[in-house]
């Protein structure tokens, strides 16, 4: 909780930018900011060393690439004290991109990437052969219409 009290709106603005495009020169955040890029540059080393900044990720429209199939999965476990065995061989899976232990109707929460149907068959059919799931259900994506980070500030102010 300490961590936090050490960020400021500067900060907040400067993660804010560069979550809307991870690529942006600290030059032009600190034209932004009105700050020196240097400032930047130190500001970004503390919120790394702070863990709150864990690395800078790609926004990739994977269709272009001819993964046309975008799909969630939820899990059901056998037994919830499966979930940390069950998580490992999901990690082993490469069209599993990502994976939520929640609350609700699943244990968990995946999302998957395909190139096609048979694709999609396929990764299933692995997905349910891991020894501690019992059974699955698959909800294919039609269209991704909100794929946005989170606003730390409001930019008109």
């Amino acid at each position: 909780m300490d961590k936090i009290l050490d960020i400021d709106n500067i900060d907040l603005k400067i993660i804010s930018l560069l979550n809307e495009d991870a690529k942006t020169p600290y030059t032009e955040i600190a034209k932004k900011v009105f700050v020196s890029s240097g400032t930047v540059h130190v500001r970004m080393k503390k919120l790394e060393d702070m863990g709150i900044v864990k690395s800078a990720t790609l926004n990739i429209d994977f269709s272009k690439l001819g993964y046309d199939i975008s799909a969630f999965l939820g899990i059901y476990l056998e037994k919830s004290s499966l979930y940390d065995t069950v998580i490992e061989k999901l990690k082993t899976i490469s069209e599993v991109v990502s994976a939520y232990y929640t609350t609700g109707n699943y244990s968990i929460f995946a999302k998957i990437i395909c190139r096609d149907t048979n694709h999609l068959r396929y990764v299933l059919d692995n997905i349910q052969k891991v020894e501690g799931i019992d059974r699955t259900e698959t909800l294919i994506v039609l269209e991704e219409s909100i794929n946005r980070p989170i606003q730390f500030f409001d930019k008109e102010k």
